[in-house]
């Protein structure tokens, strides 16, 4: 079958979509609402739509609310290189800017968690508050995956790994029509979700979007800088530099059932957190918390993101 156009990520809505350039890329933006602004990071392997529950009742609640392909997503960029968190957050920030803001709140899922926290602490003149899901700071995930082997390291080893081999990762997300993405999404998620029409077009996007040309690979970088960097210096320099506490408020949503990211695991983020710090752990929830229990984690932001 041939592949999708990027453009076919431009899913229509209650939303515009555009393009705008920051940190030396064109990203692609989705758009909702007037008022302060708040910058919805996606994760794996998902794409700007993940975040169609929050566009909304942000708009409904007098924010500006704009979701962001990731670079080597969807109809964003695909360059080369980049796919590292210094540059990745460096996307980030900019496109704070390029929307004309000098500060906003920042919400991310699990890699655009990671992101999220990392311009906290790299930028933090650009956040007005930070909000995770499923994603428990980077120098906990780093720490427990050695501390907890049986626990963090058993579950990041069972598909972090298997991305480090060079090819044989993108060939197997993208046969079958992006099948194994739908699989990666059942196995991460909670039962509930699992099993509702929501999940079936939730995984049907995913499958089309990753097979998106270029978006298998770049996604796949990530994870090899991730664990790489570990072994080499700039590694070790990001873990000092992530390692200055944030000042802004923070919300971190997880879910009771995520196998990934474990909540033991999110449970030492506020060690990072030198500003207020909430953390609200959801029962039956997996790996996709905005999606799986969309109204909850909507009153969980009306409720923390101030005007």
């Amino acid at each position: 079958m041939r592949a999708p156009d990027p453009s076919s990520v431009r899913v229509p809505g209650p939303w515009s979509h555009r393009e705008v350039s920051a940190n030396g890329i064109r990203q692609h933006v989705v758009e909702c609402g007037d008022g302060p602004l708040v910058v919805l990071l996606h994760g794996f392997p998902e794409f700007w739509w993940t975040w169609r529950h929050q566009l909304v009742a942000l708009a409904e609640h007098g924010f500006r609310a704009v979701a962001v392909d990731l670079r080597g997503y969807g109809d964003t960029d695909k360059p080369p290189r980049g796919y590292d968190l210094w540059t990745l957050a460096g996307d980030a920030a900019g496109l704070i800017g390029a929307l004309g803001e000098t500060r906003a709140h920042v919400v991310g899922h699990d890699w655009g968690g990671l992101i999220a926290w990392t311009v906290a602490a790299l930028q933090p003149r650009r956040v007005r508050s930070l909000t995770v899901l499923g994603a428990p700071h980077p120098l906990a995930v780093r720490s427990q995956f050695v501390r907890d082997l049986r626990g963090q390291g058993r579950a990041t080893a069972s598909y972090a790994l298997a991305f480090q081999v060079p090819r044989w990762p993108e060939r197997a997300l993208r046969v079958d029509d992006g099948a194994r993405v739908e699989r990666i999404l059942r196995g991460w998620a909670g039962p509930d979700w699992a099993a509702s029409d929501d999940f079936a077009e939730a995984a049907a996007r995913c499958r089309s979007a990753i097979r998106v040309p270029g978006v298998v690979h770049c996604a796949m970088e990530y994870y090899r800088w991730a664990l790489r960097s570990q072994f080499r210096g700039d590694g070790r320099r990001y873990a000092a530099a992530v390692s200055r506490p944030v000042d802004a408020p923070v919300l971190q949503v997880h879910g009771a059932l995520d196998p990934c990211l474990l909540p033991s695991t999110a449970a030492r983020s506020g060690e990072w957190a030198a500003g207020p710090f909430r953390s609200e752990v959801l029962d039956g929830v997996g790996h996709f918390p905005h999606q799986e229990r969309p109204d909850a984690v909507n009153a969980l932001l009306a409720g923390f993101l101030t005007p």
